[in-house]
């Protein structure tokens, strides 16, 4: 990997996961990144996850002192999985590139897809982090949470590159109840909406406040959250990437792209989640023929405060486990709901 990649520090964690704090170049962009792997047997699969709005990295391994549980990595690396996730530019360790507003949906996916492809590719070889076994044959599943799930999807429609994809508290729905009265003129003309998105998009933050887009009361911490997840989750704020954020806004927000997924699809949605009707959301995937539905019970829009993420790790290790097995297919049309 050359100089490319520095490792800035190892650490032990608990148990049998070791995590690994790594800053690389991805295509000419600076990333903080984290690896997690387990102990012992060569992992099932790499995790590759991408936080949402307003979120670094830190979204996928919450913790507080003595309380691990919130952590969707060490959850997933203790079940046998390798997991890795990254800082899209202009939040937590990774290069801002001097305007946030920069940082469209299309080119966040293409630094994290030459994110994956630095991480993954020093996996197989060995070369990542010291001491670890090449593990040649390590397949990749997307994970992405909100806004990094409609990265995720991006992502794999452009790149595809993983053998399966989890989104997990998103939908194409969008949230139309905060499209701004002027742009709901363009949303037939999706050509002339991207065109203008970073114009509207700062129009619409200047209007709204950069800060909006929910508040540990409201989205990420409604009535049922845990505490401890709750102060974990304020360790790992981050500004929001404004353009991006206005486009998952948009209903049908990457619609043609979903439709495009052709690999198995997890999709995990709390039951007072903000992504819509539950039910709805696989209809967005028409070519993925493996799509699994999995409602948290109780959970709000960040499932890993919630007391059904218990729940949430079994199924989707159980579900990554069967799409990553060598021997899986994608029957047409299996729709499963959990």
């Amino acid at each position: 990997m050359g100089e490319a990649l520095h490792q800035r520090n190892t650490a032990v964690a608990s148990g049998s996961v070791r995590q690994h704090d790594l800053v690389l170049d991805a295509g000419g962009t600076r990333v903080g990144a984290s690896v997690w792997l387990p102990d012992g047997a060569a992992p099932a699969a790499l995790l590759f996850c991408l936080p949402g709005g307003h979120m670094t990295r830190g979204y996928f391994d919450l913790r507080v002192p003595g309380n691990d549980s919130h952590s969707f990595a060490r959850a997933m690396a203790a079940q046998g999985f390798a997991v890795a996730a990254i800082d899209h530019p202009g939040t937590g360790d990774s290069d801002d590139g001097g305007d946030r507003y920069r940082h469209t949906p299309e080119s966040l996916a293409d630094v994290a897809a030459a994110a994956c492809g630095r991480i993954v590719t020093g996996l197989r070889a060995g070369s990542l982090v010291p001491g670890a076994a090449p593990l040649a044959a390590l397949p990749t599943i997307g994970v992405g949470h909100s806004m990094g799930a409609m990265i995720t999807v991006l992502h794999q429609q452009r790149e595809p590159t993983h053998a399966a994809i989890a989104v997990l508290g998103f939908s194409t729905r969008g949230l139309p109840e905060y499209v701004p009265e002027q742009v709901r003129s363009l949303l037939d003309d999706r050509d002339a909406l991207r065109a203008q998105r970073v114009e509207l998009a700062r129009a619409m933050f200047a209007a709204m406040g950069e800060s909006s887009g929910g508040g540990d009361g409201d989205i990420y911490g409604r009535d049922g959250a845990e505490s401890d997840g709750i102060l974990a989750l304020r360790d790992c704020r981050a500004p929001l990437l404004p353009t991006a954020a206005f486009c998952s806004m948009l209903p049908d927000n990457v619609g043609p792209e979903a439709a495009e997924v052709a690999v198995p699809v997890f999709i995990g949605l709390g039951s007072r989640d903000m992504a819509g009707a539950p039910h709805k959301v696989p209809a967005a995937f028409t070519g993925s023929g493996d799509i699994c539905l999995h409602i948290l019970p109780g959970a709000g829009h960040s499932h890993f405060l919630f007391p059904s993420r218990a729940g949430l790790f079994r199924r989707l290790a159980h579900w990554a486990t069967r799409v990553a097995a060598p021997e899986a297919t994608t029957a047409p049309g299996v729709i499963s709901t959990s």
